[in-house]
């Protein structure tokens, strides 16, 4: 459908800001992520795949090993439908993982590296995983202990030095290959099952490819049920949408057990041939070096990445002259932010808005655009909806707001997940007919562009005055020494709640609490000033770099 309608015959006006040449819908081209791999794979059998440090996997390489080790899966009697949890960090092991456990006709469980046993042991019961694949230092120093209640039933381990000859010691500093009794080893697995056949299985559009499990920012994490419709979907939308090929190369800076890293680098990956690069952990200075060396010309992550590599000792504007795609989401962006970037080096980072639950993007700044910033909020455009999609903004009584006025925003779309493992009822909660309840609290302009305000659960009362952090936190954002901001609600005798401000400063800068309440006061209302500001070496943050509001509210 071309014709700026939706399947509900709502206008898109956003459609206008798509750019020439871009359509209104596509057509999801796969049956499944399994498929679009195949394909790949016989297209460009000897180029690189993964390129981890000086090590390199073409996707013929990929393509075996990944068959291998779903024969073993099947062989050590892991069943089509079974979960089999993935706790990894961004290694080579991870796709060659993935893979096979779609090949095996299984469903994979990304999981939170950082993670501790407690954390583990929740989410492989949650999900009922009879496999886990782990790093062999994870496996040591955590997974040995949250395993033994659980229904897990297979631990196959692996080591972050494999797949290179020499790594970096800034991310690999004081890992050994270490011997895991009582656990398969990956590496034997793959060279023991090299010559057999994985089982005949052929995913369906419908099946589901990954259970991702929320942040849990809000609440207890949900495995959000993502298919491999949506998979396909949204990796074609990151490649039409930024016009990405073969010849491109991903930096992997976003944790691949999130959903930014599970489509925007992986999904891309296999979709588009180019080749994905993995560092293990994200490192600023190192990230800079890779790509330099690697001329990497697309990645997406946190905007704490970009704020960490505009903070790196080896700072370049020539280093990153070649990574001229460059999308952040997952927590909302300052204004100030965008510009010190392009001012340090030359590039404009677009902003993209997504969730767990949209499989990665719903809404982006088209690849030419500049976001816009609204005069009245100083908030800048998260941009608007993608391919297929529409966005309502509604009040509480679930009616559409107009243009302006803040509302929830409530996404229907083909990367919207059918609902949440094993939780009808918070599934009928939050997808009432299919279309997401997001919980992120914005509204749209007359033009199209969407702005967030902030999640419903992180607006401060105080006395009767509705204070959004985001707004107090992109101020402080325009002080030159402050690094990183969070906004919290604390309670207060007098005012029933009242702002408290959390801040991290930059390398070499100083500024004191009562000079930060100043700068604020000058530029906000008085119920909108921070009553105390307390500065931290650093801010408390997800794997992904979303700041911990949750925890600093604790704090406090």
């Amino acid at each position: 459908m071309g014709d700026g309608m939706s399947g509900n015959d709502a206008p898109r006006p956003w459609l206008s800001l798509y750019g020439r040449g871009v359509p209104a819908e596509i057509a999801v081209e796969y049956t499944s992520a399994l498929e679009m791999f195949a394909f790949t794979a016989a297209a460009h059998p000897d180029a690189d795949a993964l390129r981890y440090f000086d090590g390199r996997l073409t996707w013929r390489e990929l393509d075996r090993r990944s068959g291998a080790f779903a024969a073993a899966l099947a062989d050590a009697g892991f069943a089509p439908g079974e979960r089999a949890a993935l706790y990894l960090q961004n290694v080579p092991q991870f796709v060659i993982a993935l893979l096979g456990v779609w090949k095996a006709g299984g469903i994979a469980v990304p999981v939170n590296p950082m993670y501790k046993a407690r954390e583990l042991e929740t989410l492989l019961d949650d999900c009922g995983a009879t496999v886990l694949v782990c790093l062999q230092d994870l496996y040591q120093q955590v997974a040995r202990e949250a395993v033994a209640g659980t229904g897990v039933r297979t631990v196959v381990t692996t080591s972050a030095l494999d797949h290179c000859a020499t790594g970096d010691q800034r991310v690999l500093a004081g890992l050994e290959r270490t011997p895991c009794p009582d656990t398969l080893d990956l590496a034997g697995l793959l060279e023991r099952y090299d010559s057999h056949a994985p089982p005949a299985v052929r995913p369906g559009p419908d099946d589901v490819a990954v259970l991702s499990y929320t942040s849990g920012t809000t609440g207890p994490p949900k495995g959000a049920m993502n298919t491999h419709r949506n998979l396909v979907f949204n990796a074609q939308t990151y490649r039409d949408w930024v016009g990405l090929g073969p010849r491109d190369v991903i930096l992997g800076v976003a944790p691949l057990f999130h959903i930014t890293g599970l489509v925007g680098h992986v999904a891309l990956a296999l979709l588009t041939g180019a080749p994905l690069v993995l560092t293990y952990r994200f490192d600023p200075a190192l990230a800079i070096d890779t790509v330099a060396r690697e001329r990497a010309t697309f990645t997406v992550g946190s905007i704490t990445v970009f704020i960490a590599l505009m903070n790196a000792p080896n700072t370049s504007r020539r280093a990153l002259a070649s990574l001229t795609r460059i999308y952040s989401g997952g927590a909302p962006i300052p204004p100030s932010t965008v510009e010190a970037f392009r001012e340090t080096f030359g590039q404009y980072v677009h902003n993209i808005y997504s969730l767990t639950e949209t499989t990665s993007p719903s809404h982006a700044v088209p690849l030419n655009a500049v976001a816009p910033v609204d005069e009245a909020t100083g908030a800048l455009s998260v941009g608007v909806p993608v391919f297929n999609t529409d966005v309502r903004v509604v009040g509480d009584d679930g009616e559409e707001l107009p243009p302006g006025e803040i509302g929830e925003l409530v996404t229907s779309g083909p990367q919207v997940v059918p609902g949440y493992w094993g939780r009808p009822e918070e599934s009928a909660a939050a997808l009432p007919g299919g279309a997401l309840r997001t919980g992120d609290v914005g509204y749209r302009d007359e033009a199209g562009w969407f702005y967030l305000v902030d999640r419903k659960k992180d607006q401060i009362n105080a006395s009767g005055y509705k204070v959004w952090p985001r707004e107090v936190e992109d101020v402080l954002y325009e002080h030159p020494a402050v690094r990183e901001a969070a906004v919290v609600g604390v309670p207060d005798a007098y005012r029933g709640e009242t702002v408290k401000a959390y801040v991290s400063l930059r390398p070499g800068a100083e500024a004191a609490p009562d000079e930060l309440v100043e700068f604020c006061r000058e530029r906000l209302a008085a119920f909108k000033t921070p009553r105390e500001v307390e500065v931290l070496d650093e801010i408390p943050k997800t794997a992904t770099g979303k700041l911990l509001r949750r925890e600093l509210r604790d704090r406090a």
